[in-house]
């Protein structure tokens, strides 16, 4: 029975078409698999699991998405597949009242799990982009539970405007940034590798699928990096007993 991983699918109402094949792929692909792991920004922007309780009284959308897609995956995990699922940059505010209600578990980021036999390194992926130092101040500030508790405590009126200011901040910071400083640092890579023992790192972020050769601490090693999901179009990595395979899948019907 396969693994997979997935990520970046960025789920929003405002695009139909992604969240209709992620809901195929669940049915047609993800059925009777051993695990899923979603590697963070899963969803556009989450502004806290209260979000729920606005389910059909949401004019945004938001809410009726967010129970879709939690009632989905319950279905899945209920059919007996294992769901993790690790915070990314959108959605680093996702709660333990989703992961119950979807029938996952939240993965901290970073985590080492086996897989195809081997220990595999899980990441997002943003922690690795260490050449963009304001981001990674921003990362350090959101991930910090004190701030994140005080913007939980807004009303949920003002945390969906929040989301949208820091969205607006972040398109037009990385519209002037050079492409490398939004790539990953190869040495933090193999820094991080090492550190966790590994010859084998799976992470999102990017939006760059691609399978990287390197070497670790004199070894050979890879870096499998997981694609944005887009309408007709999104990425898995499938694990059964061998060794990862990045796809490109369709979406269409």
């Amino acid at each position: 029975m396969a693994t997979l991983l997935i990520s970046d699918l960025h789920l929003h109402p405002g695009a139909p078409e992604i969240t209709e094949g992620f809901l195929r792929w669940l049915e047609e692909r993800a059925c009777g698999c051993d695990a899923l792991y979603i590697l963070g920004d899963f969803f556009e922007a989450w502004v806290g699991d209260d979000l729920l309780d606005l389910a059909g009284r949401d004019p945004s959308g938001n809410a009726d998405l967010a129970a879709r897609i939690a009632t989905a995956l319950r279905r899945l995990a209920d059919d007996g597949t294992a769901l993790y699922l690790m915070h990314g940059n959108r959605d680093f505010l996702l709660g333990e009242r989703f992961a119950d209600e979807a029938g996952a578990t939240l993965l901290p980021d970073p985590s080492v799990v086996e897989l195809g036999g081997r220990p595999v390194l899980l990441m997002h992926g943003d922690s690795l982009c260490t050449r963009d130092t304001d981001y990674q101040a921003f990362r350090a500030q959101a991930r910090h539970p004190q701030w994140q508790q005080q913007v939980l405590a807004m009303p949920i009126e003002q945390r969906v405007a929040l989301a949208s200011q820091l969205r607006a901040q972040s398109g037009e910071a990385n519209s002037n940034k050079a492409e490398d400083i939004m790539d990953v640092t190869p040495e933090e890579v193999v820094k991080a590798m090492a550190e966790h023992g590994v010859t084998t790192l799976i992470h999102g972020h990017t939006h760059r699928p691609a399978v990287h050769e390197l070497e670790v601490e004199g070894k050979p090693a890879r870096r499998y990096v997981l694609g944005d999901w887009q309408p007709g179009t999104g990425w898995e990595i499938a694990i059964d007993g061998g060794a990862p395979q990045l796809r490109e899948i369709p979406l269409g019907q």
